[in-house]
């Protein structure tokens, strides 16, 4: 049989060709990740609910990131922004309404804020000045005068001068001098700003960690267990979690030793629907989410094991492939699964999972931290897979044997020949090839499947490009 592939362009050691504009694929070649800086200062945003923290968060930071909606209690966690003004960075960090006899999911959101507090270099509590100070306001500024860290009091809402006598009714409060601001159109703000510069330290209470951790990102419907998973991870009450579905709005990250190595995990919000019939803090939730999956390199997707796999599990999956992240599914609630169940659910594994074969899987528990552990060499392993590359040399001998095995079906009473193959990117691993024709889907997929064999690359996405190349170019060429 002749061969179908044809290898005679120089090729580098590193996998790239003698010519790459000749074959026009500048734009696949991997990106730089930028390095992080040094430690900042951190500053909390507190008060309590619907004030406007998570408005005053925004203009901060001049892009919409928090999640802001006209009720109370839309922000739960306590969430860390990048922030900088006048050439400084700090972090702002953004946290639930405080209620000082708050009980049961408040009293947990409470907690949050008081941590926040504890652990900041600056605070900047928010006052409601059309409302006045409530007794709520006076709980708070109670905890925070025995503070010894440095608090700005700002009175939101104020959208003209004629209202910033209302802002000084709140020097009553015994924290300084009210700065009104009005959070929704950035009136006042920039002072805020110059006065949170004034008085961080040049060096930050709590260093942040130095280097780039591995991003693990976990994703999921709604109350299937991710919060409670960080929280065993992180050994810590550190996302709050509760029986209502749908707790976490916001993405919240916490630095996890585990296994001897530094991780970043994101808790993310569940997502209930699809984006475009989502409302409200749900539509810029789901924004948020995807965004904190295209920050991650690795995701978990956690799926509830005790009942059976939804659409919601599926649309979630869906992002994740589409993302190119690295992939383990966590089977939670293990604890809950029992013969029936494991019956069924291998079943529905074979039909709804079958676009994943690749794909690491774990059966844990969250609440009782049953095989946790395992998720770590799932996780590693995932991102060996995401970040391997194969020689061109490799990747050319081993598809010139599958070629002459397996050829590519005709096409318009054509064989179409490969002329060359090579890795263009990794993070997920992309190849392409280049052909005289074009190449099936089925065909595609079958290569695929063998390339995964072949170099291993479970748990991460495989992408494979065709281009081809017409007569006419030939011809040009020569």
């Amino acid at each position: 049989m002749t061969d179908n592939i044809d290898t005679g362009l120089t090729v580098a050691g590193d996998g790239t060709w003698s010519d790459e504009t000749d074959w026009e694929i500048s734009d696949l070649v991997d990106g730089d990740e930028l390095g992080t800086g040094g430690p900042v200062p951190v500053v909390a945003i507190v008060g309590r609910p619907n004030v406007g923290k998570s408005t005053l968060v925004n203009r901060i930071l001049g892009r919409r990131e928090a999640v802001v909606e006209d009720i109370p209690g839309v922000t739960r966690d306590r969430v860390s922004y990048a922030a900088s003004w006048s050439g400084r960075r700090f972090t702002v960090v953004d946290t639930g309404g405080w209620e000082p006899d708050a009980k049961g999911l408040q009293q947990a959101v409470a907690a949050q804020a008081e941590l926040a507090m504890k652990t900041a270099d600056a605070i900047v509590v928010v006052v409601d000045a059309t409302v006045g100070a409530t007794s709520t306001d006076e709980a708070v500024a109670k905890v925070l005068r025995r503070s010894k860290t440095p608090v700005i009091l700002v009175a939101n809402k104020i959208d003209s001068e004629r209202q910033e006598a209302e802002a000084a009714a709140l020097w009553s409060l015994g924290l300084g001098e009210p700065h009104p601001v009005s959070a929704a159109h950035g009136r006042g703000a920039g002072d805020v700003l110059d006065k949170i510069l004034e008085v961080l330290p040049e060096t930050p209470r709590e260093a942040t960690t130095l280097g780039g951790p591995r991003r693990v990102a976990l994703v999921g419907k709604p109350n299937v267990g991710k919060s409670s998973l960080l929280n065993k991870l992180a050994g810590s009450e550190r996302s709050v979690v509760d029986n209502v579905a749908g707790t976490t709005v916001d993405p919240v990250d916490e630095l996890v030793e585990l296994g001897g190595k530094t991780w970043q995990f994101i808790d993310t919000a569940g997502l209930r629907r699809k984006v475009r019939t989502a409302s409200g803090h749900e539509y810029y939730a789901s924004l948020r989410t995807r965004s904190a999956l295209d920050a991650a390199e690795v995701a978990i997707l956690l799926i509830d094991a005790s009942e059976p796999i939804t659409e919601q599990d599926l649309r979630v999956l869906s992002m994740i492939i589409d993302s190119g992240r690295a992939l383990v599914i966590a089977f939670n609630k293990w604890d809950l699964v029992d013969e029936d169940r494991r019956y069924q659910l291998d079943k529905e594994i074979d039909r709804e999972l079958a676009r994943v074969p690749w794909a690491r899987r774990v059966n844990i528990s969250a609440s009782t931290g049953r095989a946790v552990q395992k998720l770590v060499p799932a996780i590693e392993g995932a991102l060996e897979s995401w970040d391997k590359r194969v020689s061109t040399g490799q990747l050319n001998n081993w598809l010139k044997d599958i070629i002459a095995a397996t050829p590519p079906p005709l096409r318009g009473g054509r064989q179409p020949r490969v002329l060359f193959a090579t890795q263009a990117a990794t993070r997920p691993p992309t190849f392409v090839l280049f052909t005289t024709g074009f190449l099936e889907a089925g065909y595609r997929r079958f290569l695929e499947r063998r390339l995964r064999e072949e170099f291993n690359f479970d748990g991460s996405p495989v992408r494979i490009n065709v281009r081809v190349r017409d007569k006419r170019e030939q011809r040009r060429k020569k």
